[in-house]
This record gives C-alpha cells, sequence and structure tokens, in this order.
C-alpha cells in the first residue's frame, strides 16, 4: 500500500513538473528567422504575463484599412531589463505610436516576435536579438 501510494505521489509530481516544459517553445518553431517583419502601428493591449508577454498593435495599410496584430514578447522581468515598464515613465501602454521590428510566424497568420520597439520618441528597446555578441 505505502508503495502504491509512493509511486503515484511520484508520477503525479513528474506531471506537475512536465507541464510547464510543454507549455514553452522554441522560437524557430514557431517563428520563421528568415522572415523580418517592420510595422508602424498604435498599442491596443499589452499583456505582461509569463513566460511570454504579448503586444497588440492596430496598424494601417495604405488603403486606411486597419488590420489587427499580435507580437509574442519576452516576460515581464526580461522586459524590465530592456527598459519598459507599465508605468508612464518607460512605459508601453495603449495609445502608443510604435515600429515593431520583428520576425513573422510559420503559419502565416498576424502574429510576430518582436526584436526592437521604437517608440515615437525615438527611444529604441531591444527585446530580443540572435546576435551572439549582444549583451
Amino acid at each position: 500500500m505505502i508503495l502504491r501510494l509512493t509511486r503515484l505521489l511520484t508520477l503525479g509530481g513528474l506531471c506537475i513538473f512536465a507541464v510547464p516544459l510543454l507549455a514553452h517553445h522554441s522560437v524557430q518553431a514557431q517563428f520563421d528567422l528568415e522572415k523580418p517583419i517592420q510595422l508602424n502601428g498604435t498599442v491596443t493591449k499589452v499583456e505582461w504575463i509569463n513566460p511570454h508577454s504579448y503586444l497588440f498593435i492596430d496598424v494601417k495599410d495604405p488603403s486606411g484599412k486597419v488590420k489587427k496584430w499580435a507580437f509574442e514578447m519576452a516576460g515581464p522581468g526580461a522586459l524590465r531589463k530592456a527598459g519598459i515598464s507599465r508605468g508612464d515613465r518607460g512605459g508601453l501602454k495603449a495609445g502608443d505610436t510604435i515600429t515593431v521590428n520583428g520576425v513573422l510566424a510559420k503559419d502565416g497568420t498576424d502574429l510576430g516576435l518582436v526584436k526592437t520597439i521604437t517608440m515615437s520618441d525615438g527611444r529604441v528597446f531591444t527585446i530580443w536579438t540572435d546576435d551572439p555578441n549582444a549583451k
């Protein structure tokens, strides 16, 4: 009986630790690093969640039609290290006009991975780089 309970608890513990590993994904699995994109738009929403935050922007095409884009970013801690915060100073919030440089999702949806964000005042925040020499 005790052996059975021990096995059950061990199995349960392994399952708990496996779930976060399954939830995380490889950048190369979801995004095409050979398909860069640059978009100018207006922030509609920022989700400050772990393990990845999300940025949503509205982008107008040449005819004026608005297209909604979503961008995956680093988690809140890494965003703070990059200089981005939730507050008014250094903040990234709805209504901000920004330029996003990133790479496109492999599945062809309006989803990308942020590399840099340039604010309307000229500040540039590097979120992710594939440069092995970057600090």
